[in-house]
């Protein structure tokens, strides 16, 4: 033994003893470190005396189809909010009318925190993390530390389905290619609510790609065939199921919602106001006006061409995290509303930030590491309610340059993914044909 050694307190409760505990049971610690955070977490929440409100419109929603009334004619709680979703998530949501709203908010409080369980560890598998730890541990440390970002508290606030549907999509992503019920879990996500569906769309396009270079070299039409493909077919046959599920059971409403409801962006709430943290919203501030139309139009259309093109060729590459993460930002920045609460996709980036910076040493770690800091403030610091905000005020179109940085931190994170993921390609050079195609098994997040 070393004189250090010797030197060392033996107590306990010393600070070498507890290095050790932590060191002996990680697992453990990490355990008694996330019941903590979740339970001072969960008293704030109640001291806030959060509304969880979408909840109550989700009950409303599961009310309304039990009752037989129309779900789009609907206007729950005393904001008067509309039911937005796709019928089949007014099926889903029926069974929350069978408890009381008490037992009801306990209850997706909960599901809601198991999630998010979830939703990190499958984002370590993604990424092929950890590698010298207990997976359990650094899943309950992880968790402990992200339930405080603003989208995660903000889901729970409001009661959302947002860390659900991440789960759903993950859980597709990190399965191996071979299954081949692959797909199913973004098909049903994107029934549940659409914006989901572009994870099919970078599916069949990378499986498209693919096809192509298999034919090229000579591979048969049968050979040709892969799992990309697959998946992707089958998350559409998922999506249709939802569809058809729910023009059986709701046919009035199904076809209102199909052929007009789900045209209607604006009934789902002012455009640009600080929550709504797309492309429209920025623009709707950066311009001060209500409706950015053109501007949007050609923004969207930009970014969902460079959003997809990079997520399908990190998924050419194999870097499969890359591709899931680059795929979220670019579905969250297009769609008309993005609220805060649906950038629980900062959770899965985050993680991804982090191991490419566990992944190298000296200047190179320093680096990713402050592009971790820097994407962890964005969410964990909730700069985007720094600005004045009222609802119905419409002070968002008053704006000064600096509260439009601080209203817009979502979406600027969202385009610097993007404008990341383009170097990262850029500087590995090459064509997506370099790579061997669909994996058996999950792929890192590794890169140059």
């Amino acid at each position: 033994m070393t004189a250090l050694e010797l030197d060392a307190p033996t107590d306990p409760r010393g600070t070498r003893s507890g290095r050790g505990l932590l060191r002996r049971h990680p697992t453990r610690a990490a355990a008694l470190a996330c019941l903590v955070s979740f339970a001072a977490f969960w008293t704030v929440q109640r001291l806030a005396r959060v509304t969880m409100l979408d909840l109550m419109v989700y009950r409303a929603e599961g009310l309304t189809v039990r009752t037989g009334g129309s779900l789009y004619d609907m206007a729950a709680t005393s904001a008067h909010l509309p039911n937005t979703y796709p019928p089949f998530a007014a099926l889903l949501f029926t069974p929350l009318t069978l408890v009381g709203v008490p037992a009801m908010r306990t209850l997706a409080t909960a599901g809601n925190l198991l999630l998010l369980l979830a939703v990190v560890h499958l984002s370590l598998r993604l990424v092929g993390r950890p590698r010298r730890f207990p997976g359990p541990a650094a899943t309950l440390a992880l968790s402990a530390l992200l339930v405080w970002c603003e989208p995660v508290w903000t889901t729970l606030r409001y009661g959302q389905i947002n860390l659900l549907l991440t789960a759903l999509v993950l859980w597709d992503l990190t399965r191996r290619d071979t299954q081949r019920l692959a797909g199913l879990g973004i098909g049903v996500a994107a029934g549940l609510k659409l914006t989901p569906a572009l994870f099919a769309v970078l599916l069949a396009l990378a499986g498209a790609v693919r096809a192509g270079q298999l034919l090229r070299s000579g591979t048969g039409p049968r050979g040709a065939w892969n799992p990309w493909l697959r998946q992707a077919c089958v998350a559409t046959a998922a999506f249709l199921a939802t569809v058809l599920l729910a023009a059986l059971v709701l046919p009035r409403d199904s076809h209102r919602f199909w052929t007009g409801t789900v045209f209607a962006a604006d009934r789902v709430g002012e455009v640009e106001i600080t929550a709504n943290q797309s492309l429209r919203g920025a623009l709707a501030r950066l311009l001060h006006t209500h409706d950015p139309g053109l501007a949007w139009v050609v923004a969207a259309a930009l970014t969902v061409t460079l959003g997809l093109t990079l997520a399908v060729r990190s998924l050419l590459y194999g870097q499969r995290a890359w591709a899931a993460a680059v795929c979220a930002a670019t579905a969250l920045l297009v769609s008309p509303i993005s609220w805060s609460h649906h950038w629980v996709w900062g959770v899965p980036m985050l993680i991804l930030l982090g191991s490419e910076a566990l992944h190298r040493t000296g200047s190179a770690a320093r680096r990713w590491w402050a592009a971790t800091l820097a994407l962890g403030l964005c969410f964990g610091s909730f700069a985007l309610w720094w600005v004045p905000h009222r609802w119905h005020h419409h002070e968002e179109l008053h704006q000064n340059g600096v509260q439009m940085l601080l209203s817009d931190v979502y979406p600027l994170a969202g385009l610097a993914l993007l404008a990341l993921t383009a170097a990262r390609l850029w500087r590995r050079g090459g064509r997506p044909g370099k790579s061997n195609g669909p994996r058996t098994a999950t792929a890192t997040g590794r890169g140059t």
